[in-house]
């Protein structure tokens, strides 16, 4: 063996510019010229018989050189300056090939070395492993300091490290991409030790497919970011079964048994995801279909229009007008506006985003995936079909579509139940929600907010209807596809009829004592009117059971019992009527059910025309009153002279006023 190094053995030689002429040493079989000057390889190509050649920590930026060395077995060229590798192709008998440290940026040229052994390729500028097909004989792959990052379809079967992630669908990957790289592995078939310290894996995803390589037992991704990770060791062992190191320490009967535990929890996960993403499809298809079916009876549901122009009434003109509450909208109140409190309530509660409404689009739409995908990850499915859809979301129930009203009759537990508080109907007709109102008055005894999407409320005293609910802080009824919010005074309605709830907030904006106010001064009135000028049979059909007896017991005069008095009398009679006024006011029961849509549309025709009919004879027999009114003032002066004038002439002879006078009252009896 020829050694021609320097600065070895303490002893101090010149560098060596360039390879030395060796012509009288055919038979060299070892050569070693590191730690000089070299920058090209020459004067060798006779040294047929040299197999070990060590150039290293030079200045070589070729391989060219050493493309006639056939013999060669072992070649050292790492710390030089090459930037690629080549000139291998007759050295087919090369065993081990180092090129550490070198500015090497791509791995190619090296497939036909069949009988190598070890690759070393460390501390280069390489950011991809590729091109390592046909390699069956290498048992060791070093490519630690490079640029690594991601792997190829073709360099899976060589560098390619489990991948099992702390989330299922992390998991899924590792098994479909292990199952596409398979072929690739198998083209490995001695590969022992994979080195891949220090560079830029940040997750196990691109490395799956050494879970198919049998032959692996050592692994070092230690330096990697995605060595940092909590689930790393585990999920590196849960794929390579027969890695026996991993980041240079020994492999123990423990770190697989808690792999084997992380395996599983991550495969229960993964069955868990799969659940959710089904029944996230489900919800999506359940509303939209819901949704569909709504579209379909909407037009049956809207009443036709009447024949003629109906004057429009100013918003402005309104005596509870403001700016923002035409639509229900909501809006801040002035500072010095007081405030409608309820001596029983909490501090207010801030408003939710269910709360806040949007008029520029339309809301919610079976087409916005925001709405689609809320709730959070304890809602829990009541009722799933092709068409609707009832869903318990914390304190929420959401319920879409007609059959979705059939999770109220399911047997409710009392701590269930007690915690709704909150509970959103859509794509559900109001007069169908209406016999229900009893139900949930009886089920959910903290029922606050009642929300309504699309549920074609479209007239005030439908409203009405949910005087039969329990309590009632908030009320949301949404302008898209629920025509009464159009209305100019269907907010001043609601706050009149619902006055026993004492509501805080409507259509997410604040109830104050001046909207109280206001609404006492448009529909008190008329209420009163109602109560007092009602006949007493009509009051009792009108009114519920409870209310029947009330009113009962104070007709019959049974209310004047011993012990009361006049005062407290006139203050029961003074409750009872502002009662009477507001239940006036009430929904007109009917069987929503045994009508169809068609049905339902011609009845609303038909009650339209009637009242219409009606209200023109009112006003025509108004008008007529107050014409007879003005001719009876124009004549008034004169028939009251000629009034007086016949009194003094009758009564100008007193004698015979008296005897006709006397004549008149004896005919009377």
């Amino acid at each position: 063996m020829l050694h021609l190094n320097n600065g070895e053995s303490g002893k101090s030689w010149h560098r060596l510019d360039e390879c030395p002429k060796l012509g009288f040493m055919e038979q060299l079989q070892l050569l070693s010229l590191q730690h000089n000057l070299i920058r090209k390889v020459q004067h060798l190509s006779h040294l047929q018989q040299l197999i070990f050649l060590n150039l290293h920590d030079n200045h070589i930026t070729d391989m060219s050189g050493i493309e006639d060395l056939r013999s060669l077995r072992i070649l050292m060229m790492g710390k030089n300056r090459i930037l690629q590798i080549c000139c291998l192709e007759n050295l087919s008998k090369l065993s081990v090939l180092d090129l550490h440290d070198n500015g090497i940026c791509r791995i190619e040229n090296v497939s036909h070395l069949s009988e190598l052994r070890v690759l070393n390729l460390s501390g280069n500028r390489i950011s991809r492993v590729e091109n390592l097909q046909g390699l069956d004989s290498l048992t060791e792959l070093n490519l630690r300091h490079n640029r690594i990052s991601a792997v190829t379809r073709q360099c899976a079967c060589v560098c390619v490290c489990v991948f099992v992630c702390a989330c299922a669908r992390c998991m899924e990957m590792l098994y479909t991409g292990a199952k596409r790289c398979k072929t690739e592995v198998d083209r490995l078939p001695c590969l022992h030790h994979l080195f891949l310290s220090c560079n830029s894996i940040t997750s196990l995803g691109p490395l799956a497919c050494l879970g198919e390589s049998h032959s692996l037992f050592e692994l070092t991704l230690d330096g990697n970011p995605v060595a940092l990770e909590t689930w790393y060791k585990q999920a590196v062992l849960c794929c390579v079964l027969h890695l026996r190191q991993l980041d240079m320490k020994r492999i123990t009967d423990e770190d697989r048994r808690m792999a084997g535990v992380q395996a599983r929890k991550e495969e229960e996960k993964k069955k868990e995801s799969h659940k959710q993403t089904i029944h996230k499809e489900k919800r999506r298809l359940a509303i939209r279909n819901a949704a569909q079916q709504w579209e379909g009876v909407r037009a049956c549901l809207e009443p036709p229009p009447t024949n003629g122009a109906k004057e429009e009434v100013s918003p402005e003109n309104s005596p509870t007008h403001s700016s923002a509450q035409t639509n229900g909208l909501a809006q801040e109140p002035s500072p010095d506006e007081p405030r409608r409190v309820s001596p029983g309530s909490g501090p207010e509660r801030p408003s939710g985003g269910t709360e806040r409404l949007r008029t520029n689009s339309r809301p919610n739409s079976p087409r916005d995936s925001k709405f689609l995908e809320a709730g959070s990850g304890s809602v829990q499915s009541l009722s799933l079909s092709d068409s609707h859809l009832a869903e318990l979301d914390g304190d929420t129930l959401r319920l879409f579509g007609l059959g979705a009203l059939e999770a109220l009759e399911r047997g409710w537990g009392v701590q269930t139940a007690g915690a709704v508080t909150v509970i959103t109907f859509r794509y559900i007709n109001f007069d169908a929600i209406v016999p229900t109102l009893p139900r949930i008055r009886v089920k959910f005894p903290n029922l606050s907010h009642l929300i309504f999407l699309e549920t074609n409320i479209s007239r005030l005293p439908q409203l009405a209807a949910l005087a039969q609910v329990r309590r009632l802080d908030q009320l949301t009824v949404h302008p898209e596809g629920n025509p009464v919010v159009g209305l100019t005074l269907w907010r001043s309605f609601v706050i009149y009829r619902l006055y026993h709830f004492n509501l805080q907030r409507i259509n997410g904006q604040e109830v104050t004592m001046n909207d109280v106010i206001a609404a006492e001064r448009v529909f008190g009135t008329l209420g009163h009117i109602a109560a007092t000028e009602t006949p007493r049979c009509r009051l009792l059909l009108l009114l519920e059971e409870s209310r029947k007896r009330q009113l009962q017991f104070l007709l019959e005069g049974r209310g004047r019992r011993a012990g009361l008095s006049p005062e407290e009398l006139r203050d029961n009679g003074k409750l009872l009527g502002e009662g009477l006024s507001r239940a006036l006011f009430n929904y007109p029961s009917r069987d929503c059910s045994a009508e169809t849509p068609e049905e339902g549309a011609v009845e609303s025709s038909e009650r339209a025309t009637m009242i219409e009919q009606y209200l023109q004879e009112l006003v025509q027999r108004a008008s007529d009153t107050n014409l007879k009114g003005e001719a009876l003032h124009k004549l008034w002066p004169s028939m009251f002279a000629e009034m007086v004038r016949d009194c003094v002439l009758e009564m100008k002879d007193r004698a015979a006023f008296r005897q006709n006078s006397l004549a008149k009252l004896s005919e009377t009896k």
